[in-house]
């Protein structure tokens, strides 16, 4: 098994140590599993129906007990925790979200602090908390019953009861597998988010490699009751560890590591530039002059606001135009912040039919560093490929362009 140490500062959160799970048939659902999870990290559990992952779930908060080996729980070996008590330290969401019928949504997130004994309004204090986190504003919401919400919304609710007693572990199992693609899409994306705000440490089932690879700080593959391949998802769609591991995440597995692969400042090239209050006719003639046939138009803050072409410069009849860039410019639609993954820029680049993308500071602040063209994506993604082979910073990676010229 190819397996990398968690990348934290943290402490180790989970670790099994040579854990196997066989039952009275003869089956083995797990064989010898040893890994660790890092607090704060998440983790995904990828594989085909009965690989093991759902068992590995199961046997962290006790759901299933292991025939052999040792489990532990922040340093604790959770065969010496009694079951009830050790489920009330972990978060547990699964696809078909498990919400009692006959209860509130806030009643709903509230279940396990009133199981902890935390008090009525301290309960629901903390329930209408973790309903506004995800979404959900407990005063629309929180008086409704689950009958009454779309699949996303039962998902969410399920994701804040999890969440309402501060559990430092959160289990998911399959939790988004239930709604359609587009809502699934807009709840991974706000789990992201969410994750980024409270950091739990988090182990997430799925059969789906590319939710796997969106979603986690590491992969594991599993093939039959072990894990093929424990690494990074750029890793495991860049160097697969074993022919299974290969077919698994595909032939397209170049095209899945896109969303993965953020943009950086190295891949942008540097087109010219003029400012809003440039004299419309001495920018565009110095474009011209260049070569260039448009430029990139920024504020008196180097903040991006939009693009002009060359010829903007002249009247149809010939004459020079008169006035300043300020007046001519164009709204630039394609654009992205730094750090956004290559797929993001393909698909903005699809989307407005683009041959170039501007990527502005990954601050939000839009300050200009320079534009993504077609043939620096495809760069790009080699570099990164490559870096991950060599085991240096994707910057320090040179290609032969199609031109045949070394970039850098």
């Amino acid at each position: 098994m190819a397996f990398t140490e968690p990348a934290s500062q943290w402490g180790i959160m989970i670790r099994f140590e040579h854990v196997t799970k066989r039952y009275e048939d003869g089956t083995t659902a797990v064989d010898d599993l040893s890994f660790e999870v890092a607090e704060g990290e998440l983790v995904t559990l990828v594989g085909p129906s009965g690989c093991g992952k759902t068992t590995t779930m199961k046997m962290v908060n006790r759901l299933t007990e292991p025939t052999d080996g040792r489990i532990f729980l922040d340093g604790d070996d959770i065969s010496a925790i009694d079951p009830v008590r050790l489920r009330r330290r972990i978060g547990y969401v699964i696809q078909q979200v498990g919400l009692f019928p006959h209860k509130t949504v806030l009643e709903n997130t509230a279940t396990v602090p009133h199981l902890l004994g935390w008090g009525r309004e301290k309960g629901r204090k903390r329930a209408a908390e973790l309903l506004d986190l995800v979404g959900l504003d407990p005063s629309v919401y929180g008086a409704r019953y689950p009958e009454q919400l779309s699949g996303g919304q039962r998902q969410r609710v399920g994701v804040a009861r999890a969440l309402a007693a501060d559990p430092p572990v959160l289990l998911m199992d399959e939790p988004f597998g239930a709604v359609d693609p587009v809502v699934r899409e807009r709840l991974q994306n706000e789990f992201l988010k969410l994750q980024a705000q409270v950091r739990k440490t988090v182990l997430f089932v799925t059969h789906d490699i590319e939710e796997a690879v969106r979603l986690g700080d590491r992969i594991a593959v599993y093939g039959n009751g072990r894990i093929e391949q424990f690494d990074t998802p750029a890793t495991v769609l860049g160097a697969p560890a074993t022919p299974y591991v290969a077919d698994f995440v595909g032939a397209d597995r170049g095209l899945k590591r896109l969303s993965v692969t953020p943009v950086e400042e190295s891949d942008l090239d540097q087109p010219p530039v003029v400012h809003l209050d440039d004299p419309l006719a001495k920018a565009t003639a110095r474009l011209r002059a260049d070569g260039a046939r448009w430029a990139v138009v920024l504020d008196g803050q180097d903040n991006l606001h939009g693009w002009i072409p060359a010829d903007d410069g002249t009247t149809g009849d010939g004459a020079t135009a008169g006035g300043t860039v300020r007046e001519h410019a164009r709204r630039m639609e394609a654009w992205l912040p730094l750090g956004a993954p290559l797929k993001q820029a393909f698909a903005t680049m699809l989307q407005h039919d683009a041959g170039w993308i501007a990527v502005v500071d990954e601050e939000g602040a839009g300050r200009f560093l320079g534009v993504l063209t077609p043939a620096r994506l495809h760069e790009a993604l080699r570099r990164s490929i490559d870096a991950d082979a060599q085991d240096v910073p994707r910057a320090d990676v040179a290609v032969e362009t199609v031109a045949g010229v070394t970039s850098r």
